[in-house]
């Protein structure tokens, strides 16, 4: 049984599906305005990690994930200039081109860090219509109102408004700064636009479209309701989104979904903690926002980047150095080597039947990296688990070739949840070289396996005054002719 703690009960809980072995799940996505960085993708392979500890389990997987082309504001309560706007006075775009732009980014970004590709990637500019629909039933059951400037969501009208956050609506407070604009004609501080129009700060907004209401625009929260709802159904199984998604996206997304339909939104929801750098927010003007491209450029496997957000539980804040993604680099190449000495042992002679003792010890394995991962999710402890079979494979298991067969077997199993490719990892003489310069580079990755870094520089010059260079990646060393 898959145990997740689940934000709106405050616990952890058994995971049941709606469905026996199929998942509805929504991760909310990017809004597109500007470079996706490795917050963002510590989020991502969190939801990826979800994904394919469930598909692990055996779970088919419908995985919706929006993508947030207009609508969402600078300040996620209402306020301040459209975000698709000020990247495109920012870049020097025009706002469909960055939309384009920064949805390509994105998920080559996400490429790189090997998360998979959601089900299904619906972007708000391509769901105007459901989010129109949804707006209309909320105006019908009396729980939206029409003004000059917006149609608002009455959150007085919702009794359980709130709920997800803990507070009561009468304990939450909004622009307590002056600078927040909470609307002329709201009812409460706390109703939220559902549809903006095209009048008084958004007159000249470039992305708009007709509506029952006027020409305008939909506001941020109502795309993942009427996305959600029309690929997952009026209630479905699992939403994620970050921490900070807690207190308004979120609670607003059950608000107004749960008024239209009378039907709970999604059963178990999801929150990441932040990634911050070097113990403070990660934000441009401090200078310590990097992307996916910054990580590779500095020489660093964009893999050993999802090694590191594996350190910690995804629930906790996690602290990024380069000092430590250092560490997560070293530990990456460790595992990858400790993979390629199994994978040169079970090229070797062997029986073909698997010893009992080697089952033994793939059983054993198999019910300690369960528990590690059916608890909600709980990636330090199962790569912990993943190195434990690893070392005991290579310092106390002798076994025959197809023992070690079946040991990779459960490694790339394994390995199917961590996704951190280790079914890539190649034999040093698989690669196009004479065999004595072959033979140095394996001597050199046991020299570096056992920390010989004497040992392993003198065999580096030797492969030099041979005529290649050797480069120490992710996936075994490449060798190239000087």
């Amino acid at each position: 049984m898959i145990r997740i703690f689940n934000t709106a009960s405050g616990k952890k809980e058994d995971f049941r599906p709606i469905h026996e072995k199929k998942v509805g799940m929504y991760t909310c996505g990017m809004t597109v305005y500007d470079y996706a960085h490795i917050g963002h993708g510590r989020k991502y392979v969190g939801d990826d990690i979800v994904r394919r500890t469930l598909q692990y389990f055996g779970y088919s997987i419908n995985h919706v994930q929006n993508v947030t082309d207009v609508g969402h504001l600078v300040s996620d309560e209402d306020s301040g200039q459209d975000k698709m706007e000020k990247g495109a006075l920012k870049h020097g775009k025009s706002v469909w081109e960055v939309a384009e732009y920064f949805t390509d980014h994105f998920y080559a970004s996400m490429d790189a860090l090997n998360v998979l590709r959601p089900t299904i990637i619906c972007k708000a500019t391509e769901h105007i219509t459901e989010q129109v629909d949804l707006v209309k039933t909320l105006m019908e059951k009396g729980v939206a109102y029409d003004t000059p400037e917006a149609v608002y969501f009455d959150v007085t009208k919702f009794p359980d408004y709130g709920k997800l956050f803990g507070q009561k609506l009468e304990d939450k407070k909004t622009a307590v700064r002056e600078e927040v604009h909470t609307g002329e004609y709201k009812k409460n501080p706390r109703d939220f636009v559902l549809w903006f129009k095209r009048v008084g700060r958004f007159e000249n907004h470039i992305m708009y479209w007709q509506s029952p209401w006027g020409d305008g625009f939909p506001g941020w929260h109502i795309e993942c309701s009427a996305m959600s709802m029309k690929y997952l159904g009026e209630t479905f199984d699992i939403h994620t989104g970050g921490i900070d998604h807690i207190s308004i996206h979120h609670i607003n997304e059950i608000a107004q979904s749960e008024a239209a339909t009378g039907k709970t939104f999604a059963h178990y929801w999801l929150h990441h903690a932040f990634l911050t750098v070097d113990s403070t927010k990660m934000s441009k003007s401090l200078g310590n926002y990097f992307t996916v491209e910054d990580v590779i450029q500095k020489g660093y496997d964009p893999l050993a980047l999802r090694f590191f957000y594996l350190s910690a539980h995804y629930r906790q804040q996690l602290n990024f150095t380069w000092e430590a993604l250092s560490g997560a680099q070293a530990g990456y190449k460790t595992l990858c080597n400790l993979v390629r000495y199994i994978l040169d042992k079970k090229n070797a002679a062997s029986s073909d039947e698997i010893s009992q003792a080697a089952q033994d010890f793939i059983d054993t394995t198999h019910l300690q990296w369960t528990d590690a991962v059916s608890d909600d999710f709980n990636m330090p402890q199962a790569v912990a688990v993943l190195f434990e079979y690893l070392k005991r494979i290579k310092d106390e298991v002798e076994l025959s070739g197809a023992d070690y067969a079946a040991l990779y077997d459960e490694v790339i199993a394994l390995d199917s949840i961590l996704g951190l490719k280790l079914d890539h990892v190649k034999l040093v003489d698989e690669v196009n070289a004479p065999q004595h310069v072959l033979t140095l580079v394996k001597e050199r990755e046991e020299a570096r396996h056992e920390k010989n870094w004497n040992e392993s520089d003198r065999l580096r010059e030797e492969i030099i005054r041979q005529g290649f260079s050797v480069e120490d990646t992710s996936e075994g060393p490449v060798i190239r002719v000087v």
